[in-house]
């Protein structure tokens, strides 16, 4: 999942004054009321010199430096840059911070700040269970097709946005595409009543009806959660609630769960993460619903060896997408050397599609499917379905493009040649067919020259172009053309075998 940036500044400057009346050293709970009925919290350690102020804001998926900490009587100020800009002002009283966040989306916001001491930052660490094999749960035996609500919605994410995807998912054509699941990712988490189990917020009023909308219109439906105490965004975790949890999701209907790192790695470290994430493999295993399980730990600590173990249907190998081709590139070649990991019902996760949020041309969105689709990598489209171009449509729901993608032999590809910002994949498929791609990766259009026998592809009998969706009958012995910067060349070959 993205995380939520934000620049922080707390405070204003008392008349010039600089008295120091407020020593602010130690730590701080700071918490905000949402619109949807949370208290989201993050944690400040700050140490004070004089009328300097220094520290670290600790938020659920990372530790951000402070800088141009000031004092001065009251008064207190320092900013965070992470992406947006946000303002805090405020004074202290004692070891409460009273203060107004300014948020150029929401307005001003009251938020509260408390002294606490370093062990309420994070809870008593549970015991993690010996490490052993998850029984396989038998799902995904090609990559899973779906969408998921981060990418362009974030936290503004609700029951009827939900239906109304669903809705497009059957009128676009992406369902009769092989899009299936409806994942809702972080901010629908509420509290959890007196038994400890967690409800959603007021944004879904009934998780249980909204599984029962998606499952009506012939699709599937996911949800999202952390091996944490709190997730990215500060919601409730799964944390010494995982049985309790899967079997709350199964009840619910939920097909599909996304787990995400955060905020376990202030309990955990990441040799752990395998004992972590099969303690919920175990838990959805025993819900007696089968639930595709999605790992989210951003390739750390060589996921691809042991993700299966735990009961994984794919993983992320990667951190997290960009609208971008810097970041679509970078995520696609950290699975260079991952081929060998990838199976039916297990798969390589370079994370979600951006395809149609506006942050790259047709021609890298083209390429950014083709890559995805020769990787045997998980199809998760990111954009909002309702208000798709034709354009749009037409790359994510290509047929012979996804039938690549959802080849049942469920070999990943991987890359064969690389001449400088040229790059030629290939992808073993079933029947003896290859599927073939020449990627350039540069800024200047490129031309070239690809023999198939050079690549040890033999006995070709066919060469199909799944873009163009005809047939190459000139290239039965080489590709040759000129490559457009950021574009690629997507070819399938029929051989003999």
């Amino acid at each position: 999942m993205r995380r939520l940036g934000f620049a922080v500044v707390i405070g204003l400057l008392c008349c010039g004054r600089s008295l120091f009346a407020a020593d602010v050293t130690g730590h701080w709970r700071v918490v905000r009321q949402t619109d949807d009925g949370n208290s989201l919290e993050t944690f400040l350690d700050l140490k004070q010199q004089g009328s300097k102020l220094i520290g670290i804001l600790l938020a659920g998926w990372g530790d951000l430096q402070i800088s141009d900490g000031r004092v001065d009587d009251n008064k207190i100020s320092f900013t965070v840059d992470v992406a947006s800009n946000w303002r805090y002002a405020g004074e202290i009283a004692g070891n409460e911070m009273h203060l107004t966040q300014y948020d150029p989306n929401a307005g001003a916001i009251p938020v509260s700040a408390v002294r606490m001491p370093l062990q309420a930052v994070a809870p008593a660490r549970l015991p993690v269970p010996p490490l052993r094999a998850v029984l396989s749960n038998g799902l995904a035996s090609t990559p899973p097709m779906g969408w998921n609500s981060w990418n362009f919605f974030h936290d503004k994410i609700d029951d009827s946005t939900v239906r109304q995807i669903a809705d497009a998912m059957v009128t676009t054509g992406m369902r009769d595409a092989g899009y299936r699941y409806v994942n809702i990712d972080d901010t629908w988490e509420g509290s959890r009543n007196a038994n400890g189990r967690i409800r959603p917020n007021k944004k879904f009023p009934d998780m249980k009806a909204l599984a029962d909308y998606v499952h009506a219109k012939g699709l599937k439906i996911g949800i999202y959660s952390s091996p944490g105490p709190k997730t990215c965004a500060g919601y409730e975790g799964s944390y010494g609630h995982e049985e309790q949890d899967a079997h709350t999701f199964a009840e619910w209907g939920i097909d599909f769960v996304k787990y995400d790192w955060c905020s376990a790695f202030r309990i955990y470290s990441d040799s752990e993460m395998r004992a972590v994430y099969q303690k919920m493999g175990d838990a959805l295993r025993e819900s007696g619903r089968p639930m595709v399980y999605s790992l989210c730990q951003y390739g750390k600590n060589d996921v691809w060896k042991w993700g299966k173990l735990v009961g994984g249907n794919l993983w992320r190998t990667t951190g997290d997408i960009e609208d971008n081709a810097h970041s679509m590139f970078s995520n696609a070649e950290a699975e260079v050397d991952l081929a060998p990991w990838a199976e039916p019902g297990h798969w390589n996760d370079p994370d979600m599609l951006e395809i149609g949020n506006g942050g790259m041309s047709a021609d890298e969105y083209r390429t950014h499917m083709t890559f995805w689709s020769i990787l045997a990598a998980p199809l998760i489209a990111g954009n909002d379905l309702r208000n798709m171009t034709p354009e749009t449509r037409a790359i994510l729901t290509n047929s012979e493009v996804i039938a690549i993608n959802q080849d049942v032999l469920g070999r990943q590809g991987h890359r064969v040649q690389k001449h400088g910002n040229i790059e030629i994949w290939t992808r073993p498929l079933a029947g003896g067919a290859v599927a073939l791609a020449i990627f350039n990766l540069g800024l200047t259009d490129t031309s070239v020259t690809v023999g198939w026998q050079d690549l040890g592809i033999s006995n070709v009998r066919s060469v199909r172009d799944p873009w163009a969706r005809h047939d190459l009958p000139a290239a039965m012995a080489e590709y040759s053309g000129t490559i457009k910067s950021h574009d690629a060349e997507f070819l399938r070959l029929e051989t003999g075998r």
